[in-house]
């Protein structure tokens, strides 16, 4: 998936109209346990707390002038998509219907509440949900937004292209990309393509929810059971066709970290950098530290993809009592 200079440029001016590029820093703590150079993207610093707000922005721009017709969408979301269509859709003037599961973050459930969404639970997995919000959409006569589509790619773009523009002039050798859906890892790619950097990209997903490891390695669409308690972000039980596709054809790798991994990471983003980092936000950087021989003395990205982790769940990391 690629996008013309004049799509980035415009993906920037949607986004920049309701936030500010969010910084990338090198801290020194996180350098010295990974024994080389890491620079980290802080879209934990978004107005919803997360990547995917960007998305949102450029699709409902472009569906607002496709489609003025459309007054209601309906989404599914396992939080931070859903913030995302929330914002978006309340900036808009449209209504918006999120499907969450049963048993979903309680705070990023008020987060959207709060952005003006109806919150619907449904199912055991997002997988269910996103059913279900098809189904609402088709009853509802409303427009259904994926959670995987070129334009909500076009707009999670402007952070990778805010990471490697920042670091041109000595790009990081690899950069470790969570993977949900996959918008995040296709628009990484794309950003790589757009500024013409030669980072290897390695996407990372639960050892608890592979379906995109499995698919990567089988060269087809793999489903696979969910049951990660921490990285609720990327907890995929059917992965999207085209995204397996993008990531079989722009990966360097894709590896697995467990919920122990990543609450170990969660701990020492806290402890070194005092970000609060969700179970798939500090994904990134538990690949980092589970492959840092291979990487060693070199320089190393990591996305800090999101910080809305609930507060007792938040507890019970620092406290070490997350166990697989």
């Amino acid at each position: 998936m690629q996008f013309t200079p004049d799509e980035i440029a415009d993906a920037q001016r949607i986004v920049y109209a309701a936030m500010p590029p969010t910084p990338q820093y090198a801290w020194p703590q996180l350098a010295q346990v990974l024994g080389g150079e890491l620079w980290l993207k802080h879209e934990n610093h978004t107005p919803v707390g997360a990547f995917k707000i960007r998305g949102g922005l450029t699709y409902f721009d472009t569906l607002v002038r496709q489609r003025p017709d459309v007054r209601h969408v309906v989404s599914a979301t396992r939080g931070n998509h859903g913030q995302s269509v929330g914002f978006a859709a309340r900036r808009h003037g449209l209504a918006a219907t999120i499907v969450v599961p049963h048993g979903n973050s309680a705070e990023k459930n008020a987060a959207m509440r709060a952005l003006g969404v109806n919150l619907v639970e449904h199912g055991d997995d997002f997988q269910a949900a996103s059913e279900h919000a098809a189904e609402l959409a088709q009853a509802h006569h409303a427009h259904r937004i994926p959670s995987f589509h070129r334009e909500l790619v076009r707009g999670v773009a402007t952070a990778y292209v805010e990471f490697f523009e920042a670091l041109r002039e000595a790009p990081p050798e690899v950069l470790y990309v969570p993977i949900g859906l996959g918008s995040g890892f296709a628009a990484a790619a794309a950003a790589r393509a757009h500024v013409g950097a030669k980072t290897r990209l390695i996407g990372v997903v639960s050892a608890h929810a592979t379906a995109y490891l499995d698919s990567f390695q089988a060269g087809r669409p793999v489903d696979a059971p969910v049951s990660t308690v921490l990285a609720d972000g990327m907890a995929c039980r059917t992965p999207v066709p085209e995204a397996v596709a993008l990531i079989e054809r722009e990966a360097e790798d894709v590896v697995a970290v467990s919920d122990d991994e990543v609450a170990a990471a969660m701990r020492l983003l806290y402890g070194a950098t005092h970000n609060v980092a969700e179970g798939a936000g500090a994904a990134g950087l538990a690949a980092a530290l589970q492959l840092s021989g291979r990487w060693r003395g070199r320089r190393v990205g990591v996305v800090l993809t999101g910080g809305n982790v609930d507060a007792p769940l938040f507890a019970q990391v620092l406290q070490s009592q997350i166990i697989d």
